[in-house]
C-alpha cells in the first residue's frame, strides 16, 4: 500500500445536515478558485471555526454531509483549506461525487464519526477500507478500482488526462 492512499491529520468535528451553503455561500460561486474559496468556507459559522478548519486536515460529521445545493465549490473550498479527507456518517449523494470528482477524499462511517474528537486525530486508508482514530480502526467498503484511480490521479478531471495521455487505456 502505498502512502497516497492514506491521508489524514487533525480532526475538526460537526454535526449532522450540514448544508453546501454554510460549507461556502451561494454569494462565492462566482469563483472557482480553491484558494479563493476556502477564505470563505464556513464563513456563516464564524472566524473561529474557520480558524480552526484551516488548521485540520479532516473534517467529520453527522449523518448527511453536504446536503442544500449540488455546487462543486462545497468540495473545492475544502481542498483550498488544507482538508485531505471528510468522514461523516452519511453524505449527501451529490456531495460525495463532487468531493471524488476534485480529489477530496470522503468516507462514510458512522462508527468513525462518533469516535473522533474535534482537535484529535484520524487517518483514512482507502485502499484497505479502514479509518483509525482514537486508537480504534473502523472499517468500510474500500473504493472500487475505478475510484481508487480518480483518487491517486487527484479527481476527475486529471484522472481523464491521463487516461487520454495514455491512449485511453488507462
Amino acid at each position: 500500500m502505498g502512502s497516497a492512499h492514506r491521508v489524514g491529520g487533525k480532526v475538526i468535528t460537526f454535526g449532522e445536515n450540514v448544508n453546501t451553503d454554510v460549507i461556502i455561500p451561494g454569494r462565492y460561486l462566482v469563483s472557482i478558485d480553491p484558494a479563493e474559496l476556502a477564505e470563505h468556507a464556513f464563513e456563516p459559522l464564524g472566524p473561529e471555526t474557520q480558524h480552526r478548519l484551516r488548521a485540520s486536515d479532516v473534517v467529520v460529521a453527522g449523518r448527511n454531509f453536504g446536503c442544500g445545493s449540488a455546487r462543486e465549490q462545497a468540495a473545492t473550498c475544502l481542498i483550498g483549506a488544507g482538508v485531505k479527507a471528510v468522514v461523516a456518517a452519511s453524505f449527501s449523494r451529490v456531495f460525495f461525487r463532487n468531493a471524488i470528482n476534485t480529489g477530496l477524499v470522503a468516507v462514510e462511517s458512522p462508527a468513525a464519526a462518533e469516535a473522533a474528537a474535534d482537535g484529535g486525530e484520524l487517518w483514512v486508508d482507502y485502499d484497505a477500507g479502514t479509518v483509525e482514530t482514537g486508537g480504534q480502526t473502523f472499517p468500510f467498503s474500500p473504493y472500487p478500482p475505478v475510484l481508487r484511480e480518480i483518487m491517486a490521479d487527484g479527481g476527475l478531471i486529471p484522472h481523464l488526462m491521463a487516461s487520454f495521455a495514455a491512449g485511453g487505456t488507462k
